[in-house]
């Protein structure tokens, strides 16, 4: 069995700041998914499979970066982040943040793109 250590912090997230160019990102989707012509895309399980790109939302960005806003979605290449910081607040909201590498971000948005060719799975399991 692969041990992931995770960190739990109590913070107020929206007052923490990325370094340099570091981008920290929340929302990052890491389940099993399934295409709308019926292939299935595994879920990450930290070794081989589920290898593709994923979409997040910037929390923040290090006053060194240029190419990304706070608020944005960004596409980010398989593997370019770092493992979940579990962050709560005072109202008591966790909220799980990755620090991603800004030479692996694909594409950015206003927007969270749609996703018309990819369903979560759960729809044919219910």
């Amino acid at each position: 069995m692969a041990y992931t250590a995770r960190i739990h912090i109590k913070a107020n997230w929206k007052n923490i700041k990325p370094t340099h160019s570091n981008i920290l990102v929340t929302d990052m989707e890491f389940g099993e998914r399934l295409s709308s012509g019926g292939i299935i895309l595994p879920g990450d399980d930290k070794e081989e499979r589920g290898i593709r790109p994923r979409w997040c939302h910037v929390l923040a960005v290090g006053p060194k970066n240029l190419d990304v806003n706070k608020g944005e979605y960004i596409l980010v290449s398989h593997g370019r982040w770092t493992r979940g910081l579990d962050l709560t607040d005072e109202e008591g909201q966790t909220t799980t943040v990755r620090m991603v590498d800004p030479k692996d971000v694909l594409l950015a948005s206003n927007e969270l793109p749609a996703d018309d060719y990819v369903a979560p799975t759960y729809h044919l399991r219910d």
